[in-house]
C-alpha cells in the first residue's frame, strides 16, 4: 500500500474518530456549565445568607439598645414614683403637723378673744371707773398678801417647838406649805399617825380653824423604794393612806370644815431630795398640807 492510500486511510480512520469524540466535547461543556451554574448559585446564596446574616445583626443591636434604653426609662419612672410617694408621706406629716400647730393657735385665739372681751367690756368704763376698780383689785390682793402673810407667821410661831427635819413651813407661788416629816407622823410602812403627830395636828388645827379664806389640801408622798404588804399594793396606795389619815385627824378629832379639805396621794414622782442617800430618801418621805388663799373676789372683780 502507498503513501497515498495509506494517507486516505488515515484520513479515513481520523474522521470518524473525532465525530466519536464530539459527545464527549459536549458533555464535558455541559458539566463545565453546570458547575459553573453551581458554583454561581452557591455563591448567590451565600450572598444571600451574609446580606440576610447582616440584617439580622442590625435588627439585633438595634433592639438590645432598645431594650436598654426602656430599662433606663422604667428605672427613672420608678424613681420618679418613689420621690413622689416620699412626698405625699411627707406632705401627710406636714399636714398632721400644722393640723396640731393650728389647734394651738385656736386655743390660744380663744384665751385672747375671751380676754378681749373683758377689755372691751373695760373700755366702755370711763377713766374714773377704771381707776375706782383698779385701786379696789390693789386692796383687794394687798389684803390677801396680807392675810398669807400673817397665816404663815401664825402656823409657824405655833409649831416653834418642832425640829426642823420634823416640819418645815414656807411659803410659794401664794400658797403656806407645811411639810411634815415621817419620823414626826407614821412608822415606816404605816398609815396610823404616831401622838406624837397628833399633837402636831392639833395645834395646826387651832391655827387653821381660826381662818376662814384658806382651803386645805392633804398631799401624801414617798421615797422611790417600792413596797408590797397585805395592806398596800404600793406607794400610791400608801401615799394616799397617810394623807386621808391626816384628814381624820383634822376633822374628825379637831373639828375643821370637811367641805374645805381634799386629799390626794402624789407616791414617789414629786421628791424634794435624790432617792441615792438615805437623808434625801427621809425627806421625801414626808405629808405636806397646802393652804391656798380663797381668790373668789379677786375673780369677780377681775370679769365683773
Amino acid at each position: 500500500m502507498n503513501d497515498v492510500t495509506l494517507r486516505k486511510s488515515y484520513v479515513t480512520l481520523s474522521i470518524p474518530n473525532i465525530l466519536n469524540f464530539r459527545p464527549l466535547i459536549i458533555y464535558t461543556k455541559k458539566n463545565k456549565m453546570k458547575k459553573s451554574i453551581r458554583y454561581f448559585t452557591f455563591i448567590a446564596l451565600s450572598a444571600g445568607l451574609l446580606f440576610t446574616s447582616c440584617v439580622s445583626n442590625k435588627k439585633f443591636t438595634a433592639s438590645v439598645a432598645q431594650n436598654d434604653r426602656l430599662q433606663k426609662e422604667n428605672a427613672n419612672n420608678l424613681g420618679k414614683l418613689n420621690e413622689c410617694n416620699m412626698l405625699g408621706l411627707k406632705s401627710k406629716e406636714d399636714i398632721a403637723a400644722l393640723q396640731k400647730e393650728n389647734d394651738a393657735v385656736m386655743k390660744d385665739y380663744s384665751g385672747v378673744k375671751n380676754d378681749l372681751m373683758v377689755l372691751s367690756a373695760q373700755s366702755n368704763m370711763t377713766i374714773r371707773e377704771q381707776a375706782t376698780r383698779l385701786k379696789s383689785l390693789q386692796d383687794k390682793m394687798k389684803a390677801q398678801t396680807d392675810k398669807t402673810n400673817e397665816l404663815k407667821n401664825s402656823i409657824s410661831k405655833a409649831l416653834m417647838n418642832y425640829k426642823t427635819d420634823e416640819l418645815n413651813v414656807y411659803q410659794k407661788d401664794g400658797k403656806v406649805y407645811v411639810s411634815l416629816a415621817e419620823k414626826l407622823l407614821f412608822k415606816s410602812g404605816s398609815d396610823v399617825v404616831d401622838p406624837k403627830g397628833k399633837a402636831a395636828l392639833k395645834t395646826l388645827a387651832a391655827v387653821l380653824n381660826s381662818s376662814k379664806d384658806f382651803t386645805v389640801a392633804i398631799e401624801g408622798h414617798t421615797d422611790n423604794v417600792p413596797i408590797k404588804t397585805n395592806k398596800f399594793k404600793d406607794n400610791w396606795d400608801l401615799s394616799t393612806a397617810r394623807a386621808s389619815s391626816i384628814v381624820r385627824v383634822l376633822t374628825n378629832d379637831n373639828g375643821f370644815d370637811s367641805g374645805r379639805i381634799t386629799a390626794s396621794g402624789k407616791s414617789e414622782f414629786h421628791p424634794v431630795g435624790i432617792n441615792t442617800t438615805a437623808d434625801g430618801r427621809a425627806n421625801n418621805r414626808r405629808t405636806e398640807i397646802i393652804l391656798s388663799p380663797d381668790l373668789q373676789e379677786i375673780y369677780k372683780l377681775l370679769y365683773q
